[in-house]
């Protein structure tokens, strides 16, 4: 069934036609308006797998398009990079329903840091500008999602083993927003907030040695052992293919600043490969 409506809607011969090669595709609804950009390295072979969807939960999504979707256009790229540079910017400028439904799971996410008094502030989220008041130093922004996730969860578990979690009636004013978090930790030596910065701009993995060295003293993270390793683990893993991958982009784009906001992230790195 997914076969025919899909060649009934967008022609028969759509996918065999599309080249072995990078683009982007776009998904518009009967009135023209944008439903999904999406990019791929094998235009055929994506384009493939909406012309027929597996019934499991996972390609709902691309039952759902092709059901709701009217027309589709293609654009193709002469590289991966240039495909992630338009998928990036028609997101932004049509914000398409099916991609921003749901997180914005299409922005890239910042770790901001900060110290006040006797706290240690930590922020994740893909909109700085909700936290602006708190006067945090941002860092990113990072892609993928999930690994900037994870290592600040990696982070808080180890800083929570050093200080003492804040409880949420008392952070700091802020808004609740969904995908972002904000953590506050007493009693963390305020000495750890510049290897934390060095850490997250991709200049300096001494946090690790510093982290590691600290925990030694808390009997409940000796206790906690495999626990404390595994996030040890994500931080380091993150470092390299995340924090440094970063700051080499930006060195070699001639980026200044450390902070690297959203909308120049991906023509960062399009630069940098350039120069590469």
């Amino acid at each position: 069934m997914g076969g025919r409506r899909f060649d009934r809607k967008f022609g028969a011969e759509l996918v065999r036609g599309l080249p072995q090669g990078p683009g982007v595709y776009l998904f518009r609804a009967p009135d023209g308006a944008p439903l999904y950009v999406g990019k791929a390295v094998n235009l055929r072979r994506r384009l493939a797998r909406y012309r027929n969807p597996g019934r499991r939960l996972v390609y709902r999504k691309q039952r759902l398009l092709v059901r709701e979707a009217s027309s589709l256009e293609i654009r193709t790229c002469a590289s991966e990079a240039e495909a992630l540079l338009l998928e990036n910017e028609l997101i932004r400028a049509l914000r398409p329903r099916y991609n921003v439904e749901g997180a914005f799971h299409f922005l890239y996410p910042a770790i901001g840091t900060g110290h006040g008094g006797d706290r240690m502030l930590l922020c994740l989220t893909t909109r700085i500008e909700a936290y602006q008041p708190l006067g945090l130093r941002w860092h990113g922004v990072f892609r993928p999602r999930h690994r900037a996730r994870e290592a600040f969860e990696a982070l808080v578990l180890l800083l929570s083993r050093i200080g003492h979690p804040e409880p949420r009636s008392r952070l700091p004013r802020a808004p609740r927003l969904r995908g972002s978090r904000l953590v506050a930790l007493r009693r963390t030596p305020p000495e750890l907030l510049g290897p934390l910065r060095d850490f997250l701009d991709g200049r300096s993995d001494a946090l690790l040695g510093a982290l590691f060295a600290a925990l030694l003293e808390r009997s409940a993270a000796r206790r906690d052992a495999a626990a404390v390793q595994a996030a040890l683990d994500t931080l380091a893993d993150f470092f390299a293919r995340d924090a440094v991958r970063l700051r080499r982009a930006r060195e070699r784009a001639g980026f200044p600043d450390p902070f690297v906001p959203q909308a120049r992230r991906d023509a960062l790195f399009l630069a940098a490969l350039e120069r590469a």
